[in-house]
C-alpha cells in the first residue's frame, strides 16, 4: 500500500528543490510535465512507486548492462563497504578491487593498452583525456599541439571540454561552447549524406577527405587527437559505415595525431563484443570507459592508456615529478568492487554474446514490423542497440518538424503500453539500448509496443 502524504510530500519536494538534468526546468516547475519516482527494479524492468512495471529498453541510459536487481554485484559493494568503505588512490595507494579491477580491464582492452585511471563519469574521463593528450605534447617538446578533433552529432560529456567535444547544438547554447581548442567534423551518418548517390564506401572516404582538408586547414602540427565513439550514441545511435574507421585511421596516422575511442556506451559488450575498438579494428591511444563497467551499480570511469602513451607520461614524472591530476573518488573501492563483480557476471552468464544474438535479432524483428512503414526513414542497429528514424516522406527523405515533437510523443506512447524508449535529440528518433538480459520474447515486446505507438500517433 502507498503512502499517499509521503508520496504528496516527495513530489512537492521534487518540484520545489531537485534539479534535474536535461530537463526543461520551467515546466518541470510549472508542473506542465509530469516526475516519476523510481523505487524497485528486477531483471530488464523497474517499477514506480504507483506499482507501474516498465520494460526498460534503454537499459537506463544505455548502462545497465546485466539488469537490474543483481545480488552478485550489491552484495560485492556490501562487503566492500563492510571492509574499506574508503580510501584514496594517491601516492601509490591502492586496494585489493582497484587492483583486481585494473588487471581485468586490461586483459579485455585491446593489445597494447595496459594503464587505467579512474573516474566517476564518461564526462570526467574524457576530461582526463584530454589532459593526458596536453601534458603528452608538451613532454615530446610540441606545445602547440593542442586542437581535438571531434565529429558533429558526437557525444563525450557535458563539462567545459567535454561538453565542447560533443557535437550537439543543446549542449552548446548558452553555455558559451565550444572552447576554441575543440573543432568538429562531419559525422558518419549515412542516412544523412548530402549527396544521395554516394554508396557507403564513397561516403566514408569523403568523411576522411574532410577530416584531412580540416587538419591541413588548421595545421597538422596544431592537431593533438580525434575523438570519436565507435557508434554514435546519443547523436543518433549511428553505426559507421563501410571502411570509415579504417579511413580515417589512416589519415590520422599519417598526421601523427592521436585516437581517444568514447567507449562509454560500446565498451563491456554493448556491441556484442567486449570492446567497440575489436569491433570495428581501432587501434586508439586512449579508451574512454564508464557505463558498462559497473552496469551503473556504481559511478566508475575509466581511461585506458596505451604504453604508447604511457612511456611519455613516465618520462614526464621523471623530468617533473609526480603528475598534476587526481580526483578525490578516483578508484573508489566500493566502485572498484561493483566492477570486478560486473565483469565476472557478464563473462559467467555469457552476456556479451547475448547482447549479440538477441540484439540482432531485435534490430531484424524491428526491421521487419516497420521497415515498410510510410514514416520509417531506417532501421539501424549494431549489437544490443537500435534506433527507428522517423521521416515525413521516405521517398524524397524529408524530415519532420521539430516542432511537432513526432518521436517524444511516440516514446510517451510506448511508456503508456508499458516500454521505455528514448527519443534521441537533433532528430525524430527512437533509441533501443535495452539490458544485455533481454530474451527474444521481450524483444517482440519491444517490437510489437513501438509499431502499436507509431501507428497511434501516426
Amino acid at each position: 500500500m502507498t503512502n499517499t502524504l509521503t508520496n504528496d510530500q516527495l513530489t512537492q519536494w521534487d518540484h520545489d528543490h531537485f534539479f534535474h538534468p536535461s530537463t526543461h526546468l520551467a515546466q518541470f516547475a510549472r508542473r506542465e510535465m509530469g516526475n516519476r519516482i523510481i523505487q524497485g527494479a528486477k531483471g530488464v524492468h523497474i517499477t514506480d512507486r504507483e506499482g507501474r512495471s516498465s520494460l526498460d529498453a534503454f537499459a537506463g541510459l544505455y548502462c545497465v548492462n546485466v539488469g537490474y536487481g543483481r545480488t552478485e554485484i550489491a552484495d560485492a559493494i556490501a562487503a566492500q563497504a563492510q571492509d574499506l568503505a574508503y580510501y584514496h588512490s594517491y601516492v601509490g595507494h591502492g586496494t585489493e578491487a582497484s587492483i583486481t579491477l585494473s588487471k581485468m580491464i586490461a586483459d579485455r582492452a585491446p593489445d597494447g593498452l595496459n594503464h587505467v585511471y579512474y573516474g566517476m563519469s564518461g564526462s570526467d574521463a574524457n576530461e582526463t583525456n584530454i589532459k593526458l593528450v596536453w601534458y603528452y605534447n608538451n613532454i615530446l617538446g610540441r606545445p602547440q599541439k593542442k586542437k581535438i578533433i571531434s565529429r558533429w552529432r558526437g557525444y563525450h560529456g557535458s563539462g567545459l571540454v567535454t561538453g565542447s567535444l560533443t557535437g550537439l547544438e543543446l549542449f552548446h547554447k548558452k553555455f558559451d561552447l565550444p572552447l576554441s581548442q575543440v573543432i568538429h567534423t562531419e559525422a558518419p551518418y549515412y542516412y544523412r549524406r548530402a549527396d544521395r548517390d554516394m554508396d557507403e564506401a564513397a561516403f566514408s572516404a569523403d568523411c576522411a577527405a574532410k577530416l584531412e582538408a580540416l587538419i591541413k586547414a588548421e595545421g597538422p602540427d596544431t592537431i593533438a587527437a580525434f575523438i570519436g565513439e565507435p557508434v554514435l550514441g546519443t547523436g543518433g545511435i549511428v553505426p559507421p559505415p563501410a571502411g570509415y574507421w579504417e579511413a580515417i585511421q589512416a589519415v590520422l596516422k599519417k598526421y601523427d595525431i592521436l585516437l581517444i575511442a568514447d567507449e562509454v556506451v560500446t565498451g563491456f559488450g554493448r556491441l556484442g563484443t567486449m570492446m567497440g575498438s575489436d569491433h570495428y579494428g581501432l587501434k586508439p591511444d586512449l579508451i574512454t570507459i564508464a557505463k558498462g563497467l559497473t552496469s551503473a551499480y556504481a559511478p566508475l570511469s575509466g581511461s585506458i592508456v596505451s604504453d604508447k602513451m604511457w612511456e611519455v607520461l613516465e618520462r614526464g614524472t621523471d623530468e617533473f615529478g609526480p603528475i598534476g591530476h587526481g580526483w578525490t573518488y578516483s578508484a573508489h573501492p566500493i566502485c572498484a568492487a561493483a566492477g570486478v563483480a560486473n565483469l565476472k557476471l557478464l563473462d559467467d552468464q555469457q552476456l556479451v554474446s547475448n547482447a549479440g544474438e538477441v540484439g540482432a535479432y531485435l534490430n531484424k524483428a524491428m526491421t521487419e514490423a516497420l521497415g515498410d512503414h510510410p514514416n520509417v526513414g531506417e532501421i539501424r542497429g549494431e549489437g544490443m542497440l537500435c534506433a527507428v528514424e522517423l521521416v515525413k516522406d521516405r521517398d524524397d527523405r524529408v524530415f519532420l518538424d521539430a516542432a511537432d515533437k513526432t518521436a517524444p510523443r511516440i516514446v510517451a506512447a510506448m511508456l503508456e503500453r508499458g516500454v521505455i524508449a528514448r527519443a534521441m535529440p537533433q532528430g525524430d528518433i527512437i533509441g533501443f539500448a535495452p539490458p544485455f538480459c533481454l530474451t527474444r520474447d521481450q524483444a517482440d515486446e519491444v517490437v510489437a509496443v513501438t509499431k502499436a505507438a507509431v501507428d497511434a500517433v501516426l
